[in-house]
């Protein structure tokens, strides 16, 4: 992480100190101790962040410090980047949703792109991506100025991204390409033209399906006749997750196979998950009553680094953590709520909005219920969640615990995401809502992945 810290933050003393932080964290876990306060002085062999995975990043630290136990396991020892997989460049990659699903399909992440540096530094910590493999800036930065890093990704098997796009209303007449807010978009169309993968993909909105005549068009304009696509729209629950997320996907490919027939062989899951299946195991939180203290954790309002205390488990748990028994938990911390807001968490029922009878006392938008009927909303534990989005980093008060006084934390956002226990998030509380939210499924995109992988 030394080395991408030097090479991509702007800021680079506040992320020498953030990483000084999370380290003196898991010594204290592992009862070691090693001073942090001159980190500049430290082996850099410890953070040889662009050969080895973060399990042994940490291994190598508590290695050197005479105090390895070969039994512990801090991190699954997954085989990212397996040798001689399909090759994938990320754009748009957030904290790497999109990008997971490939990992765990056996795809190398080559390259990366992300405009947010806090998005990238969690994006680089979990995956094993070269630092120079990763663009922190602007995507029309690659196509303008950094055309060369394009260039050497030509041939690379997959191209995945979702890039934010507007302006889908029919009765807007102005090409989706020609809309200002959709400059994004055309970046992405520039890039591909110069990458020319094999495939590429496009993970949206499901509103964009009604310009497909504008895209058919696009990518004839950009990419030429070679390609063809197909789309269709994709909901989290038939992959295995326990969320109402549905989202638009466009999958096309230059090497002459029928696209409709990757659509027709994504292996969707026979099993069904509520949202008590996420939130199984993990330590109990009770309300953060303190404003302004985000460095505050206690056994109250959780730890952003922790070990296990529950050993329960059960098939939605092992079908995120891909079958591994892991022994920390990461991000599980409570936000700050007022007295009033913890009031009204506690008396509704499971299932309940702000119109319920049970806060009409202290319902604080009385007055406009037609307007403000979901500001609070009560999670139904028997019931998928409802769709996690990056809102949640302003509140999470339509994301109320079924059982607990409480929003959901960020760990229980990204198991309702399908993302592994072990994925660590970077930045902030309010950073790790908003990473969470943007992101991609990650079985959603296994799935999506393995079956693009039938056709390399």
């Amino acid at each position: 992480m030394i080395e991408f810290i030097r090479k991509h933050s702007i800021n680079k003393q506040k992320a020498y100190a953030e990483l000084k932080v999370d380290l003196s964290k898991f010594s204290k876990l592992l009862n070691c101790n090693y001073a942090t306060d001159k980190l500049d002085q430290l082996p850099l062999k410890w953070y040889d962040f662009t050969r080895q995975n973060l399990h042994q990043q940490f291994y190598n630290v508590i290695e050197e410090l005479s105090c390895a136990d070969a039994n512990l396991q801090m991190f699954d020892d997954r085989e990212k980047n397996s040798a001689g997989g399909p090759t994938v460049a990320d754009f748009f990659s957030g904290c790497g949703g999109l990008s997971e699903g490939f990992t765990q399909s056996g795809y190398s992440i080559v390259f990366a792109n992300e405009i947010e540096q806090t998005f990238a530094e969690t994006f680089y910590i979990n995956h094993k991506t070269a630092v120079d493999g990763i663009h922190v800036g602007d995507i029309e930065e690659l196509h303008t100025k950094h055309k060369h890093k394009l260039e050497q990704l030509r041939n690379v098997d997959v191209v995945c991204g979702g890039p934010p796009c507007q302006g889908f209303s029919t009765a807007n007449r102005q090409r989706l390409i020609d809309d200002p807010r959709n400059h994004l978009y055309r970046d992405y169309l520039n890039v591909l033209s110069i990458i020319r993968p094999k495939f590429f993909l496009i993970e949206n909105v499901i509103g964009m399906a009604k310009r497909l005549d504008d895209i058919k068009e696009d990518i004839s304009t950009y990419l030429g006749d070679d390609y063809k696509f197909a789309t269709d729209f994709l909901s989290a629950p038939d992959f295995g997750v326990p969320q109402k997320r549905k989202r638009f996907i466009l999958i096309a490919n230059r090497v002459g196979v029928n696209p409709s027939d990757i659509f027709s062989t994504i292996s969707h899951s026979h099993k069904t998950y509520a949202l008590k299946h996420a939130l199984q195991g993990l330590p109990k939180l009770g309300p953060k009553k303190i404003k302004n203290a985000s460095t505050l954790e206690n056994e109250t309002i959780g730890y952003k680094i922790t070990k296990t205390g529950d050993d329960k488990s059960n098939d939605y748990i092992s079908h995120i953590n891909n079958n591994a028994k892991l022994q920390f938990i990461f991000n599980h911390k409570n936000r700050y709520n007022n007295d009033r807001d913890i009031e009204i968490f506690g008396r509704m029922p499971q299932g309940a909005n702000s119109l319920h009878h049970s806060i009409a006392d202290i319902m604080p938008y009385a007055g406009r219920n037609h307007m403000f009927k979901d500001k609070y909303f009560k999670l139904n534990e028997n019931e998928r969640c409802k769709t996690i989005t990056s809102h949640m980093k302003f509140d999470c008060n339509m994301y109320i615990h079924p059982n607990q006084a409480r929003g959901l934390s960020p760990r229980e956002a990204a198991r309702i995401q399908s993302f592994p226990d072990n994925y660590f998030l970077r930045g902030t509380h309010n950073a790790w809502y908003q990473q969470i939210g943007n992101a991609v499924p990650v079985k959603m995109s296994r799935a999506i992945a393995g079956s693009i992988k039938q056709y390399l």
